[in-house]
């Protein structure tokens, strides 16, 4: 095993990339699952977001309008949840399930004549006279847009719910819908709006990974992502702060098994392409103190 060519910088700076995926669809779970609601089909809708970032950035020849229709292909398929969950009363463990295998599906169906295409360019972005500063430069200030917008979306639902009235409210209904209705709180509508951000988020962590870290279009490419954003978010216990450690670690340990698979190390491939998922739960178990929200997965009706 050859280490030597491990290169630490490039390392830390390609865990940056791996965890974005996993951030964005994270991040807009967490907001679902403060809100109350259960949304199991994160996987599902991560997948059609990289189908649809696919097909928009490779006919429009414009990866932004990739990641924009990627998320309303995301938010499309939230709104079916939300329908199904919020009006018609279904399960929202069943019902999320459902929307990951039909999810699958569909993208196979959208992408299936897009395998050998290949999307525009999305070029890194170098922050002026930080991208310089040596070893921190290459590592944290020359990256693509989109691991910035990951950042920022982090930070902005972290201010969101712990500073705004929308966030309290918000975390209101999450906690008690009854009563939240009781205070005159649109809980539907709420949560609708909660749901559409988190379908948005997945659809955008999926086209991170067909239209940035690959980049091209293969069926089933999310790999178990959607499944590992809904962990991160149980075991941060529903911070966002958290959230973003799990999200690095998973995405530290899938670029080292990489990058030792490279070195030659004398261990199984299958038992280091596992390791990424061993490692971020059992660290997140291990830290996890956060309550659950108390109407998580419960069903609301304005009748009762």
């Amino acid at each position: 095993m050859d280490l030597s060519a491990i290169n630490p910088i490039l390392l830390l700076a390609s865990l940056m990339v791996a965890a974005t995926p996993i951030m964005l669809a994270a991040i807009g779970e967490l907001v679902v699952e403060r809100a109350g609601v259960l949304n199991l089909g994160v996987e599902g809708m991560m997948i059609t977001g990289a189908a649809c970032g696919m097909i928009f950035a490779y006919n429009t020849g414009n990866a932004w309008l990739g990641f924009a229709g990627a998320a309303a292909g995301g938010m499309a398929l939230s709104f079916l949840f939300a329908i199904l969950t919020q009006y018609f009363l279904s399960n929202q463990v069943a019902t999320g399930l459902a929307l990951t295998l039909f999810g699958l599906g569909l993208s196979a169906l959208l992408g299936q004549n897009y395998a050998e295409a290949r999307p525009p360019a999305f070029p890194k972005m170098d922050i002026p006279i930080l991208s310089d500063i040596p070893v921190l430069g290459p590592i944290a200030f020359n990256h693509d847009p989109m691991v910035y917008v990951g950042l920022i979306l982090v930070a902005g639902v972290w201010a969101f719910l712990k500073f705004s009235r929308a966030g309290l409210v918000l975390r209101a209904v999450g906690e008690n819908h009854e009563a939240a209705h009781a205070l005159g709180y649109h809980v539907i509508r709420i949560r609708i709006l909660a749901i559409l951000f988190g379908g948005a988020c997945a659809g955008l962590g999926g086209a991170y990974i067909s239209l940035v870290r690959v980049p091209q279009w293969t069926e089933g490419m999310t790999a178990g992502a959607g499944w590992i954003a809904l962990a991160i978010v149980v075991f941060a216990g529903w911070k966002p702060v958290r959230l973003l450690l799990g999200a690095y670690l998973f995405g530290g340990v899938t670029v080292l098994q990489l990058n030792l698979q490279a070195a030659g190390l004398a261990i199984p491939v299958e038992y280091l392409s596992m390791s990424p998922y061993i490692a971020t739960i059992l660290v997140l178990v291990i830290l996890s103190a956060g309550r659950a929200p108390g109407s998580l997965g419960k069903t609301f009706h304005a009748s009762r």
